[in-house]
């Protein structure tokens, strides 16, 4: 869950909604429309950086290779086919 206040709020109780901001992001609003985001720190250096996990498909077995041909796209994403083709043309 995200918490949201008012820039207001916040500046009346910093410290506890920089604890709030380690558990959970803290949605910060002004004139009731958020503006910006309270977050730990170790959050936005994982966002800045983009962590990515990444695997070699030469090291996927068999069964891994498998079941990513049995898989299937959610409802609702059928636009990301476009976007596959697009690029596999390039």
């Amino acid at each position: 869950m995200t918490a949201t206040v008012s820039a207001a709020a916040i500046s009346k109780n910093f410290g506890a909604y920089q604890d709030t901001a380690i558990r959970e992001p803290v949605i910060i609003t002004k004139n009731g429309r958020p503006r910006t985001v309270l977050m730990a720190y170790d959050d936005f250096v994982r966002l800045t950086k983009r962590l990515r996990i990444v695997q070699r498909t030469e090291d996927l077995s068999d069964l891994d290779i498998a079941e990513i041909e049995r898989s299937q796209m959610e409802p609702g994403h059928e636009h990301l086919d476009a976007e596959l083709t697009k690029h596999a043309a390039k």
